[in-house]
């Protein structure tokens, strides 16, 4: 078994070249916001959620993005609302957001 159950990954890539990346729509503010509100929920630690920082995940054309294994479920985002409700439904009841899965 895995240690979490759930390992959230945030790109949050950062591109001198002119080119989309993660962190130009503020994805470092996202994770952390992901990260308290994950911990203030109880999810965090062993057996639970770990939010992490990612380098490229090289898929910021799509982003901003995130990853969650051990689903391997990518996901884009607007802004903390959506965060909330991919912690509240896929993290929580393990039901994937369709609407924001890439």
């Amino acid at each position: 078994m895995s240690y979490f159950r759930h390992h959230v990954f945030f790109c949050t890539n950062q591109r001198d070249d002119g080119r989309q990346a993660c962190e130009q729509c503020g994805a470092s503010a996202v994770r952390d916001h992901a990260k308290a509100r994950v911990k203030a929920l109880g999810l965090s630690g062993a057996g639970g959620v770990r939010i992490n920082t990612a380098g490229c995940l090289d898929r910021c054309a799509e982003g901003p993005v995130l990853v969650i294994y051990p689903e391997a479920v990518w996901y884009t985002y607007v802004d903390t609302d959506d965060i909330d409700e991919i912690i509240d439904v896929h993290l929580r009841e393990g039901r994937i957001v369709e609407r924001l899965k890439i």
